[in-house]
């Protein structure tokens, strides 16, 4: 089976087409400098003379910060870019599964999200991520939505690299302590993907919807912080741990608000398609010790 992947240059996108083969998959990874996904003419004719049986999006606008100022390019590759994907996927019988986030939620619940709990983003890049969902869902059926959180890989810009930077450069850092999440590793999301993908492949039909999907244990973001110094200290990846001091969202200066709970319940996932529990701690090792 052929799998074409738009936004292959990101971190799911990469760990998409980097673990493809060992799932027995023919993969294709198309960047934003082949497709531009805004272009309902370049969607069709780079798709169709591709001819895949499984389109998997993983581009996106995410800059979240700076979306608050590009309202307009943040809807144009979240929702526009949506409808032309899913149009072409309709039109060719063939799944799409798309990469959504937890910022669909305004994180105000005390317990983790299921996929029926109402979304209420409270941010642009959330609103358009939502816009793009509505999209997917009134076109095509045969779609699988995968909302995720906290992503972090070796490629592109994440809070691991980020934190690590800081750590070596500074003594003291100051980290968000009252956001919970679940950090996610971009290769588990892709080993997830394609799971359900070789499930399609095998049976040629899926239990199709929304699902989550994000590592566990959940923890904050400060709690993130120390645990990934821990492990590079480990590994002698660092020669220090900085001082890490907690710091509240509301004295954090971010221009976009963010949920305070993004924790996502992958119950659903797990008894639809076998998947099982994804310790970020395990997978956060593995990526440092490539770092």
């Amino acid at each position: 089976m052929k799998i074409v992947v738009v936004g292959c240059n990101g971190q799911v996108g990469r760990a998409l087409i980097h673990r493809g083969g060992s799932h027995g998959f023919k993969m294709l990874g198309i960047s934003k400098e082949t497709l531009n996904i805004t272009s309902k003419k370049m969607v069709y004719d780079v798709l169709h003379s591709q001819k895949p049986n499984l389109l998997i999006n993983a581009a996106a606008y995410t800059k979240v910060d700076l979306a608050e100022k590009e309202v307009d390019k943040a809807f144009e590759v979240n929702e526009k870019a949506l409808f032309y994907l899913s149009e072409y996927c309709k039109t060719s019988n063939i799944p799409l599964f798309h990469l959504s986030t937890d910022y669909v939620f305004d994180g105000k619940i005390n317990y983790p999200y299921k996929e029926l709990d109402s979304v209420s983003p409270i941010s642009v890049y959330g609103k358009s991520k939502e816009a793009g969902e509505c999209a997917v869902r009134k076109l095509l059926v045969q779609h699988i939505i995968l909302r995720t959180s906290w992503v972090f890989s070796a490629h592109g810009s994440n809070f691991v690299k980020s934190i690590l930077s800081k750590g070596i450069e500074q003594d003291i850092i100051n980290v968000v302590t009252d956001q919970y999440g679940g950090p996610t590793s971009a290769d588990g999301i892709a080993d997830t993907l394609l799971t359900i993908a070789s499930q399609y492949n095998l049976i040629g039909k899926l239990e199709w919807g929304t699902y989550h999907y994000s590592g566990y244990p959940y923890v904050s973001w400060y709690e993130f912080a120390e645990e990934v110094f821990r492990s590079a200290l480990a590994i002698k990846i660092v020669k220090k741990i900085p001082t890490i001091k907690p710091l509240l969202s509301s004295a954090h200066s971010a221009i976009a608000s963010r949920p305070r709970n993004s924790r996502l319940d992958c119950s659903k996932i797990y008894k639809n398609f076998g998947i099982t529990m994804d310790n970020w701690k395990v997978r956060l090792l593995n990526f440092l010790e490539t770092y």
